[in-house]
């Protein structure tokens, strides 16, 4: 994701799904539903399913002001605005000279590659959905009835089982989990 693109996100409060989208719209969202009943509130990035903090200490502006922007450490070399960033690289001496004569150079040559190998296996979509759907399973989920079997399922790509095993989950958990799970039990790899 780009540091300058806005975080969506999903708020639920117990096991319901109150609010989504652009964290500080969803957030809220979510304080004026809630009022002073935030316990029990938990918000993830939508698409890793990593749980976001929020001080939700008095009215919605206030929550919303104290909102962090993502962290993204140093000022950037490279071309931050275009999502260029520089980096190191540690590479033999051989593989420095094979990148050498490469028509367009080393950057050039190693961006084609990450293309390529992301080409072949996808993106690592099937991966990214395992760890998102896991994430949220384990925080959300881990303590309803066929959890385990669930995870297991997950990991085996065996969308009918998955199936069968989060049917009795609270919808909205369920819902969200089944969404967060379709690429990896779809075999879009």
């Amino acid at each position: 994701m780009h540091p300058l693109a806005p975080i969506y996100c999903i708020v639920f409060h117990g096991r319901r799904r109150i609010a989504a989208g652009p964290l500080a719209d969803a957030v809220r969202s979510s304080c004026e539903q809630l009022a002073d009943r935030v316990a029990e509130t938990q918000v993830f990035d939508a698409e890793t399913s990593k749980p976001i903090d929020v001080d939700w200490r008095g009215d919605a502006d206030e929550v919303v002001a104290r909102l962090q922007p993502v962290e993204t450490g140093p000022p950037a070399r490279g071309r931050p605005r275009l999502g260029v960033v520089a980096r190191e690289v540690t590479l033999l001496p051989r593989h420095w000279e094979w990148l050498a004569e490469q028509p367009g150079g080393a950057s050039v040559t190693l961006r084609r590659l990450v293309e390529q190998a992301r080409r072949e296996d996808g993106g690592g979509n099937r991966r990214r959905a395992q760890e998102s759907a896991h994430r949220f399973m384990t925080a959300m989920a881990g303590d309803e009835p066929g959890y385990e079997e669930a995870l297991r399922a997950l990991f085996a790509g065996d969308a009918a089982r998955f199936e069968t095993f989060t049917a009795t989950w609270p919808d909205d958990v369920r819902d969200h989990a089944r969404r967060l799970a379709r690429p990896a039990l779809a075999g879009e790899a």
